[in-house]
């Protein structure tokens, strides 16, 4: 016998997790369909259900009546004993959620991003979690764990965030959301954790394969593969900012956008939401933001017309790509521009079939403002069961 199965702590962790894990999944169940539905004895279930209720992990909701045998007593998971956080930093917007253990929002603060560094970024995300602590009646340190949603790539060895201009520097940002958060913090990139929420909530729901492509203020893409999150070596997978643009080699991106060609990308300078605008100022149309252009296009004026049309070219000479490499069963639209599928969707499906055979099903999210925020709670509310029965361990 392997000695951690001899272990009766163990063991008994064990029968607890399999237990809430039903309860999460299914819903409330008396002791003797826990029994029936996990293959655990009776006298086990009673066992793990009072050591759960006594640390008010689940609790009674009610009773069975109208069959046969005395009346059974109904459990289900406790949600509300534990709380989790998701925060969405995105460069104009930023979005704090806390949920019980089922993921519900109890709370939920947005605030404009106004900082200029990432001192003044940490301060004004821990003034918005605490916010939505106080909306949702916890205390902010109660939190079991945060998870963070942010632009570019988090290198644990190194504490920095990678590939994410759109934010202010110094690049210490991490270092210092630990230190204003005080509570156990990951750190994930924003349009994984879009993937994650459309896999949950959105469009993604059972499937298999699929991407989320992300265009607005930047350009990413969050790939789940065999129902899984798949991050890379590096966790850099996704970065389509970087694949060449035809129409705007790395060479010829505008200083407007920050000169580097390098910090962006040439597909993100191209086709991100300010490439829109420059592009619809090129056009002649003094507009300020990518909701504007799209705007005009729906009342019908004619450039703002020939911007979208370029704009959803260049979007369908992406998906191409994407589809060529990863096959997915569909392939999600999301952020600012790219939920604009409406008037989009035309020129993305010409330019499709104009590059070849392969023709991918194409989605706008559903989820609006709200998939990153959804997916950082989804990962809070797994990575929390993980940490309360490690607790449970010792």
């Amino acid at each position: 016998m392997r000695r951690d199965l001899a272990n009766p702590r163990l063991l008994r962790v064990l029968n607890e997790r399999r237990l809430l894990d039903q309860l999460h999944e299914h819903g409330p169940a008396s002791r003797a369909d826990l029994a029936k539905s996990t293959g655990l004895s009776k006298p086990t279930v009673s066992a793990a259900l009072a050591g759960l209720a006594e640390d008010g992990l689940v609790h009674l909701v009610g009773e069975v009546s109208g069959r046969p045998g005395p009346v059974s007593s109904l459990y289900d998971v406790n949600a509300a004993s534990t709380h989790v956080a998701g925060i969405d930093i995105g460069r104009d917007w930023i979005r704090v959620a806390v949920a019980d253990l089922r993921g519900a929002f109890a709370g939920r603060t947005d605030g404009r991003n106004t900082a200029r560094t990432s001192a003044e970024l940490a301060e004004l995300v821990g003034e918005l979690a605490g916010a939505a602590a106080r909306e949702a009646e916890v205390e902010w340190r109660s939190i079991t764990c945060a998870v963070v949603g942010s632009p570019g790539v988090y290198d644990p060895v190194r504490g920095g965030l990678d590939f994410a201009p759109n934010l202010p520097g110094p690049p210490d940002l991490a270092d210092r959301l630990h230190a204003a958060l005080g509570v156990d913090l990951v750190i994930e990139n924003d349009i994984n954790l879009a993937a994650v929420g459309e896999h949950v909530h959105g469009a993604g729901r059972g499937k298999a394969n699929f991407a989320l492509v992300s265009i607005g203020t930047g350009v990413g893409m969050g790939i789940v593969i065999n129902g899984e999150l798949y991050v890379g070596a590096r966790g850099a997978a996704g970065e389509v900012s970087y694949i060449p643009a035809a129409e705007e080699p790395p060479t010829s991106v505008p200083a407007a956008y920050d000169g580097d060609p390098f910090t962006h990308g040439a597909t993100e300078a191209a086709t991100s939401a300010p490439g829109v605008v420059r592009a619809a100022r090129a056009a002649g149309l003094e507009l300020e933001t990518a909701r504007e252009v799209f705007a005009a296009a729906a009342e019908g004026n004619a450039a703002a017309r020939s911007v979208v049309e370029a704009e959803g070219r260049r979007i369908g000479g992406l998906l191409v790509a994407v589809a060529a490499v990863l096959d997915p069963e569909v392939i999600v639209l999301s952020g600012g521009v790219g939920r604009n599928l409406d008037l989009l969707g035309a020129s993305v499906e010409r330019r499709i079939a104009e590059l070849g055979p392969l023709r991918p099903r194409v989605v706008a999210s559903a989820l609006g403002d709200s998939g990153v925020l959804l997916g950082a709670v989804a990962h809070a509310k797994s990575r929390a069961w993980d940490l309360i029965f490690d607790a449970r361990k010792h």
